[in-house]
């Protein structure tokens, strides 16, 4: 879905996934900073946008999601992955409760196979399950923004901003009295300084939670059975997971970012190493320089010398070997 805001003066499409809406707006450190500091809000109204109505909505989600949601306060922010029969994460959803109905917003283009798993669920529960992408756009607004939210907007308010569920109709009469607005490689280049991690970018088929710090803000260890639960409890209790996230720092001499998927190898093995690990995003920050995630295997040494290709990296743990 095509955001209208890419009509904007100096507005570059993203690609990819993020296809839809703008990477900057032809100054992407200006942009940034100005993000950083609190002014303006980002664009991102191509992720998918699902409600769940109904008496039962809390305790039936409480069966199904990772987070311990059924006495979930109205108005509070709270984050929620599906996983698989085998643990591995399948779906990451970003939720609030406005007192009759759950918000949530998703992957961009992941919402039809959510529902579906939803609607395969329903039994006798007293829940409706809606895609709302065609009717609602999220925005982003940065932490310490003191911008008006729109009377009637859903909200959800977290340590490092406010996601708004704006009806996509208003979009550009919001940009137009709430700009500036910044491109979603800001965006992403603090979600990488803030270390946190992003379905589809982060993950791939066989991650499981502990592996990406996941542990505490959507996965909740007290709560009652869910599909995946067994894996969970597994690694908690009695292992380690395979790989885990770190925060890599890059040589700031190289002109080009590492892709996802760029391989890493110890430097101290040579160009022909064994892999040991692989870049999910890169970002360009105005502060720190270049700047990457990546899941490298548990039992690589803290202070080991790295290489993404041939661009020289030092990591900063995040999840705790």
């Amino acid at each position: 879905m095509k955001s209208p805001l890419l009509s904007l003066p100096g507005a570059v499409p993203a690609e990819g996934v993020d296809e839809g809406v703008a990477a900057h707006y032809g100054d992407l450190f200006r942009e940034q900073r100005a993000f950083a500091g609190g002014t303006g809000f980002v664009d991102l109204s191509h992720r998918g946008v699902v409600s769940v109505s109904g008496d039962d909505r809390l305790s039936w989600l409480h069966l199904l999601l990772t987070q311990h949601v059924s006495d979930l306060p109205t108005g509070q922010a709270t984050e929620a992955l599906v996983l698989s029969a085998h643990g591995h994460i399948e779906h990451a959803l970003y939720l609030v409760d406005d007192g009759t109905t759950v918000w949530a917003h998703v992957e961009p283009g992941t919402q039809g196979a959510l529902i579906a798993y939803l609607e395969s669920m329903k039994f006798f529960y007293r829940v409706e399950v809606a895609d709302r992408t065609d009717e609602f756009a999220v925005v982003h607004l940065p932490a310490g923004s003191i911008a008006e939210v729109p009377e009637g907007a859903v909200v959800r308010e977290t340590p490092y901003g406010r996601d708004l569920f704006l009806p996509r109709a208003d979009l550009e009469s919001y940009a137009e009295k709430s700009g500036p607005v910044a491109g979603l490689l800001a965006y992403e280049a603090l979600r990488v300084e803030q270390h946190r991690p992003r379905f589809g970018f982060e993950t791939d088929h066989r991650t499981i939670p502990h592996e990406l710090g996941w542990i505490g803000t959507a996965v909740h260890l007290q709560k009652g059975c869910y599909r995946g639960q067994e894996t969970v409890a597994r690694v908690q209790n009695l292992g380690k997971p395979p790989r885990r996230l770190v925060f890599l720092h890059l040589d700031g001499s190289e002109v080009h970012l590492p892709p996802a998927g760029a391989d890493i190898r110890l430097a101290d093995d040579g160009p022909d190493g064994r892999k040991i690990g692989f870049v999910t995003t890169s970002a360009r920050h105005h502060e720190l320089g270049p700047v990457a995630l990546a899941l490298v295997k548990r039992n690589v040494p803290l202070d080991a010398r790295l290489v993404v290709d041939t661009t020289a990296a030092a990591q900063e743990v995040i999840v705790e070997p």
